[in-house]
C-alpha cells in the first residue's frame, strides 16, 4: 500500500508535464521510501529505471545497458554499451523524439565506481538540454555524497538540476494513515517506537497490540528491527563503533558536548565531527533555546524515534532478548514507556500547531517553533517551556504537553502562565496539550482567561484526519 508523498508526487508530475528537459535530485536516508516514490511516479509512463549496485563500473554499465535495451525492445539483451557516455547519449537522443524518464537509483554506487560519470552527465546535459525531452532523476541514500557531489557548489552537476527533493520520514498524520486499523492511543505509541520511516512501519502488524508488535520486532533476535540501527550505521559510516558510543551516551542522558565527550572518552573536537554526521543523517538533532543563538547552551538529542527507542530500551536488555525472554524484556520497558512518550507527544503537538498554521486556524502566525530553557530570575532556578513560537516582537504562543493518564489540572496552566511572563510579549496565546483531558478547574480558568486553548490527544487526531 502506497500512502502519503502527495507533495513530492505533485512536484515530479509538474516537472514531467513541461515536456522539456528536467533534472530532479531525490535523496534521503535509507528505508525512507525513495525507490517506492520513483516507482509510483513512473508507473504507466515511458521510463528507464536502473538501480546501481555496490560493484565496479563494468558490472553497473552492463546492468544499465540491460535496462536501456529492455526499455527499447521489451526483451533482455546480453550486449552492452562501450561506455556510460555512449549509453547516456543514446538515451538523450531517444528523448529528442518523445518524453522519457531516466531514473538512476542509488546513484552514489555508480558514481563512485565510475569517477567520470558526473562530468559525463554534465557534458551531455549541456549538449542536449535545449533539444531533449528527457526527465532525469538521480536518487541516492548516501546523504553526504548527494549533498557534496551532486548538490554542492563545487560539484560538476551544480546548477543543472531543476528540482531537488529531500525525502523525510512520514509525519504523525501520514503514519496514522498507515496505522488506520489500530486503536487511537496505539498509533502514538507505535509512532514513538518506530517513527515515520516507511520500511519500519511495514514491520508493524495493525491487528496486534503495541506490546505484541514490540515483542515481534525489537524483542525478537530474528526480526528486521532487532539490529537495524547497527546495520544502518555500518552502511553509512566508516567507524560505527564510535557513532554507537555517541548515540548511546545521548540516549543515556548526556546532552551537552562536554558530557557526551566524557562518556565516550574522546576529545570534544572529535565528537563534534561525528555528531555533525549524525545530524546530517537525521539521527541526532542540535537544539538551542528558542530565540537564542548561544553555543554554550547547545544540547543534542536523538531525533529519530526508532534510534531513540532502540538505544533507550533494546540495547540495555540485549542479553535477555537473545535468550528469547521477550516477556521479561517488555516488563522492563513498560514502566518507562509513558515517560519516554513525553518528548514524542511534544513532537506530535508541534505538528498539530503547524497544521493549524497551514490551514489558517492558528491564533498566532508563528514563523518557527522550538523548546526554550533557561533561568527563572524570580525563583533562581532552571525552567523550561515545551513549545514556543513567535509571530513578531509583540506576539507569541507558549505550550505545555502532558502525556499522562491523569487529567491536566489548574496548576499546570498557572505554571505555563508564569513561564510565559518571563518574556516581554504583549499578546500571548497559551496551549495546553493533554493525553487524557483537563480538570474542571483548569477548563474554567482557561475560559475565564480567553487566550488559552485546551487540546486533547483526540482533538489532535480529529484535525489530522481532515
Amino acid at each position: 500500500m502506497f500512502i502519503g508523498r502527495d507533495r513530492e508526487l505533485k512536484t515530479l508530475s509538474n516537472l514531467y508535464a513541461t515536456d522539456k528537459f528536467e533534472f530532479a535530485v531525490i535523496y534521503g536516508r535509507r528505508r525512507v521510501g525513495k525507490t517506492e516514490l520513483i516507482k509510483q511516479f513512473i508507473d504507466g509512463k515511458r521510463a528507464i529505471y536502473f538501480m546501481g549496485i555496490e560493484s565496479n563500473a563494468k558490472q553497473n554499465l552492463e546492468n544499465f545497458s540491460k535496462s536501456i535495451f529492455e526499455f527499447g525492445t521489451g526483451i533482455q539483451a546480453d550486449t552492452s554499451f562501450a561506455s556510460f557516455q555512449a549509453a547516456l547519449e543514446y538515451v538523450f537522443q531517444l528523448a529528442q523524439k518523445e518524453r522519457i524518464i531516466l531514473a538512476i537509483d542509488e546513484y552514489p554506487y555508480v558514481a563512485r565506481a565510475s569517477k567520470s560519470l558526473a562530468s559525463t552527465l554534465q557534458l551531455l546535459i549541456d549538449k542536449y538540454k535545449d533539444s531533449s525531452k528527457l526527465m532525469l532523476i538521480l536518487c541516492g541514500s548516501s546523504m553526504s555524497y548527494m549533498e557534496d557531489h551532486v548538490l554542492a557548489y563545487k560539484a560538476p552537476l551544480y546548477g543543472r538540476r531543476t528540482a531537488q527533493i529531500k525525502l523525510l520520514p512520514f509525519s504523525f498524520e501520514e503514519t496514522c494513515s498507515y496505522l488506520q486499523n489500530m486503536k487511537e492511543e496505539d498509533k502514538a505509541l507505535i509512532y514513538g517506537a518506530v517513527g515515520g520511516t516507511p520500511q519500519y512501519l511495514l514491520q508493524i502488524n495493525n491487528k496486534l497490540s503495541v506490546e505484541d508488535n514490540i515483542k515481534h520486532t525489537y524483542l525478537n533476535p530474528t526480526s528486521f528491527l532487532y539490529e537495524e540501527p547497527i546495520n544502518l550505521l555500518k552502511q553509512e559510516v566508516r567507524e560505527p563503533a564510535i557513532y554507537t558510543a555517541i548515540i548511546t551516551a545521548i540516549a543515556g542522558g548526556a546532552s551537552r558536548m562536554s558530557e557526551i565527550s566524557n562518556k565516550v572518552g574522546e576529545d570534544t573536537n572529535v565528537c563534534t565531527t561525528y555528531i555533525k554526521n549524525l545530524i546530517s543523517l537525521g539521527i541526532v538533532e542540535k537544539e538551542m533555546p528558542y530565540g537564542e543563538n548561544t553555543s554554550r547552551k547547545t544540547i543534542y538529542s536523538i531525533a529519530d524515534n526508532m534510534f531513540r527507542f532502540w538505544y533507550r530500551f533494546v540495547l540495555e536488555n540485549n542479553s535477555i532478548i537473545v535468550r528469547g525472554a521477550d516477556d521479561l524484556a517488555y516488563k522492563r520497558i513498560e514502566p518507562y514507556f509513558t515517560d519516554y512518550m513525553g518528548k514524542v507527544f511534544e513532537d506530535i503537538s508541534a505538528q498539530y500547531l503547524w497544521k493549524l498554521l497551514l490551514t489558517g486556524k492558528s491564533p498566532v502566525e508563528f514563523t518557527s517553533l522550538g523548546r526554550w530553557w533557561g533561568n527563572d530570575p524570580r525563583t533562581r532556578s532552571q525552567t523550561e517551556i515545551d513549545i514556543m513560537g513567535e509571530q513578531d516582537k509583540n506576539t507569541a504562543l507558549f505550550a505545555e504537553c502532558k502525556w499522562t493518564n491523569e487529567k491536566v489540572d489548574l496548576g499546570v496552566l498557572e505554571t505555563l502562565i508564569q513561564r510565559s511572563q518571563l518574556f516581554p510579549y504583549k499578546n500571548v496565546h497559551l496551549f495546553l496539550f493533554a493525553k487524557s483531558g483537563f480538570t474542571k478547574g483548569c477548563m474554567d480558568r482557561a475560559e475565564e482567561l480567553g487566550n488559552v486553548t485546551l487540546i486533547t490527544y483526540k482533538d489532535i487526531l480529529k484535525i489530522m484526519k481532515q
